[in-house]
Formats: structure tokens, C-alpha cells, sequence
């Protein structure tokens, strides 16, 4: 028997697991670069490490825990020079950027079709517009997707580095 009558109708086709495997590798390096957060909890508040863990795994969202670090470094009494405030609110507005693309990825449907048309991304969200809603938007995966992955992927590389840099500079707990 044939492979391709084998193959469930509408299989993805094969470069769709280069796609997945660029997904994979977004949330381990999202993943890894968000624990980070912990030291500049720590540093900010002026707490241990492990009082930070329990702060951070308190906070059940990238958002709640990249809000915390702003506020932290924003407040007046914050412990840090004002060199290393400056470094962690660019730091957190870098990753801001980055969490977009990550959540995107992770929060849509994909769709493709038996017919070999192109694989689909489909974000499962809705978008209140003055006049109306807009659901399942699409976009194409494709070519330029990958490229735009692993320039994300470059900058979450980059924004690790930083926040290793942050954490020795001012001996933030670790």
C-alpha cells in the first residue's frame, strides 16, 4: 500500500514540522529568559531568591510578572542604581515585544488542507472593533513567518544575555 494512502486526509504537509519545531524552540528560550525575572525580582524588592520563586510563580502570567518588574524598578524606594532600573525597563519592554509573536503561535489554531494548500494560522481571540468583531483572522505561514521567528528567536537569545548581564553587574541575587 502506497504512504500517501496511508497518510489521514488533510495531513499537514512535512515543512510544517520545521514550523512546529521553531514554536518548540520560541517557548523553551521564552521559558528559560522568563525565569530570569526571578533574580530581578529579587534585586528590586530587595529579597531573596526564593521569597522571589513564590512572587513569581504566585504570578500566573508573563504580563502580571513583567508588570511587577516595571513597577519595581519605577518605585522610589527601589534598592538599584538608577543604571540598572534604566537596563531592566528596557529589558522588560524588549521582551514585551517578543511575548507577541510567542503568543500568537500559541494561542491559535492551525489549519491546512488535503488540496496541499498553504498552512494557516488561525488566532483564536476576538477583536472588539467600534462597529463590529473580528474572529479567526488568518495569516500564512510561510517563508517570511520562519524568518520573522527566528529573528525573535535571536532577540530572546539577546535579552537573555542581557539579563544575566544586569544580574552580575549589580550582583542581584542569583
Amino acid at each position: 500500500m502506497p504512504d500517501a494512502e496511508l497518510a489521514p486526509r488533510g495531513s499537514p504537509p512535512p515543512e510544517f514540522d520545521t514550523f512546529l519545531m521553531k514554536v518548540g524552540r520560541i517557548n523553551y528560550a521564552w521559558t528559560n529568559t522568563e525565569s530570569l525575572l526571578i533574580h530581578l525580582i529579587a534585586g528590586l524588592s530587595g529579597t531573596d531568591k526564593d521569597a522571589a520563586i513564590i512572587i513569581h510563580l504566585t504570578l500566573n502570567t508573563t504580563r502580571a510578572r513583567l508588570d511587577l518588574v516595571e513597577r519595581l524598578a519605577k518605585r522610589d524606594a527601589c534598592p538599584l542604581p538608577d543604571e540598572a532600573r534604566a537596563r531592566i525597563l528596557a529589558v522588560s519592554g524588549r521582551m514585551k515585544k517578543v511575548s507577541g509573536l510567542r503568543n500568537h503561535f500559541n494561542h491559535c489554531l492551525y489549519a491546512f488542507d488535503a488540496a496541499g494548500g498553504p498552512v494557516r494560522a488561525i488566532e483564536m481571540r476576538i477583536a472588539d472593533r467600534k462597529s463590529g468583531l473580528r474572529i479567526g483572522e488568518e495569516s500564512v505561514l510561510d517563508r517570511a513567518t520562519l524568518d520573522e521567528m527566528d529573528v525573535s528567536l535571536g532577540e530572546l537569545q539577546d535579552i537573555n544575555a542581557e539579563i544575566w548581564g544586569i544580574i552580575r553587574a549589580f550582583d542581584l541575587p542569583a
